[in-house]
């Protein structure tokens, strides 16, 4: 509760939030803003397949999405999420979930139950080595990763600047996707990813 709580307040600091786009991959210090995005090949998902970068080849826009069971933050966004994806086409905009969190929470068996709980309608895959969450750099759940058509990272870090609905007033995700649709840059390209830390296995 008291974690919860503190995520609350961090997320109505504007200082935290909005960047320009000079100062991208500010809070990504392993991929930045233009570059191609890291491929990876063969992560099990939910619904018993095995997916690859090149298998949403045929989307315009994907959205990466590091998520896991456990994290209420997470939890806080799924509706958001099932709603965004419901909005468009897979052919334009194609949504997907990454775990890669090693908790028993958070593996394969119960992220089935959770994605046949909410009717997840996006692929969640399962990055049980961490290597490809750590090829992106990511620290936080949720945290998203837009690529556009040519799939260089256009907009990366939180989806909006509150985890309660009633409050958002500034939603980077939709704008950017919006953006990316359009061809053109999304006009914020990188927030500070708030909610609950990624744990990576000690090598």
């Amino acid at each position: 509760m008291f974690r919860t709580a503190v995520l609350s307040v961090l997320c109505f600091v504007p200082s935290l939030l909005l960047v320009d786009r000079a100062e991208a991959a500010k809070f990504n210090r392993v991929v930045d803003i233009g570059q191609t995005a890291p491929k990876w090949d063969k992560l099990p998902a939910t619904d018993d397949r095995t997916y690859g970068l090149d298998a949403f080849a045929d989307s315009k826009v994907l959205v990466i999405i590091f998520t896991c069971n456990h994290c209420p933050v997470a939890k806080a966004y799924e509706d958001r999420i099932l709603a965004l994806q419901s909005q468009h086409k897979a052919a334009d905009v194609r949504l997907i979930g990454i775990s890669v969190s090693n908790y028993e929470a958070d593996l394969m068996p119960e992220m089935k139950k959770r994605a046949a709980a909410k009717k997840y309608s996006f692929p969640y895959l399962q990055d049980a080595t961490q290597k490809v969450g750590k090829a992106y750099g990511a620290t936080n759940t949720p945290q998203v990763f837009v690529l556009n058509p040519q799939r260089k990272i256009a907009y990366m870090g939180r989806i909006d600047d509150s985890m309660h609905p009633d409050k958002v007033t500034e939603r980077y995700l939709e704008a950017a996707i919006s953006a990316v649709l359009k061809g053109e840059e999304p006009e914020v390209t990188e927030t500070k990813p708030l909610g609950c830390e990624i744990h990576y296995d000690k090598e």
